[in-house]
């Protein structure tokens, strides 16, 4: 379809796309997409369009007002908007770019977890591979191809994973992502023990308040949380694939105490150690 949007070149073409029911319990999905050349003069204020917006700036420059803050786009880069807020953009020397609405029950989630990395602006290191993805999406509508929804999904996750991947390294957080793995993986070889957080902060080399903010980034739980759920998953799985008694799991998975466990995995999962080896 051809835009009739003014200050938008008669070439620019867009494309919508209505997901089945499977799409929108299951997948990433685009709603619309399209290749625009905006002209000069070019203004855009909404108070929300349901959906996530992904642009590749091919060429020129736009104003993007966000949240009472005003930033300039230039070519080169991506932008990641949650349309379901009031946004805006502009331009005065025009700019094209490849674009695509999608939404899907893993969007927000993900849309959150790129820009608390990148913001919603950003340049990559190399960021062919997701402008291909971004311009393999609109192909299939160019061509007028079957959408096949799964891959459609496929392609989403994968420009929103390279944007993931890219983010530590962009924002110089490399090293936070590879002390996350290394306690991580610390934890669960020694789950079983004391492990007091001052300890894992000295293993991280950071303070201790710097150690908790920087765990609860990169994994989404504090160290507490992390070190309870490794126990009580440990846990589980003793109840239902041995014969050891609830204070010896208890013992064997570093619990300070019977009680203490009890009350733990009752938190967690809403029943009792007991009741849960008992459920079929």
């Amino acid at each position: 379809m051809k835009s009739v949007e003014e200050f938008v070149t008669p070439e620019s073409d867009y494309y919508i796309h209505a997901p089945s029911r499977q799409a929108l319990e299951l997948f990433l999905y685009p709603l619309q997409c399209g290749r625009f050349t905006y002209l000069p003069g070019y203004s855009l204020a909404r108070e929300s369009f349901d959906s996530f917006l992904l642009m590749y700036i091919e060429k020129g420059r736009l104003t993007l007002t966000l949240e009472g803050k005003t930033r300039h786009v230039s070519a080169g880069s991506f932008v990641l908007l949650d349309c379901y807020k009031l946004h805006a953009y502009s331009t005065d020397s025009g700019w094209t770019c490849v674009w695509c609405h999608f939404d899907g029950a893993a969007a927000r989630s993900l849309y959150s977890a790129v820009v608390s990395r990148l913001g919603c602006v950003f340049t990559l290191p190399d960021g062919r591979n997701a402008f291909r993805k971004l311009g393999m999406i609109l192909d299939v509508f160019q061509r007028g191809k079957p959408v096949q929804e799964p891959l459609m999904h496929k392609y989403l996750t994968d420009i929103l994973t390279e944007f993931l991947l890219a983010g530590p390294s962009a924002r110089g957080e490399a090293d936070d992502a590879l002390m996350a793995e290394e306690i991580t993986a610390y934890i669960a070889g020694h789950f079983a023990e004391d492990l007091p957080l001052e300890k894992l902060a000295a293993r991280a080399g950071l303070s201790l308040y710097h150690f908790i903010r920087v765990f609860k980034r990169e994994t989404g739980f504090t160290p507490h949380e992390y070190i309870v759920n490794t126990r009580i998953t440990t846990a589980k799985y003793l109840l239902k694939n041995s014969s050891r008694t609830v204070k010896e799991i208890c013992r064997s998975t570093g619990f300070s105490s019977e009680s203490v466990f009890c009350s733990a995995f009752k938190r967690s999962q809403g029943v009792t150690p007991g009741q849960y080896r008992n459920q079929t």
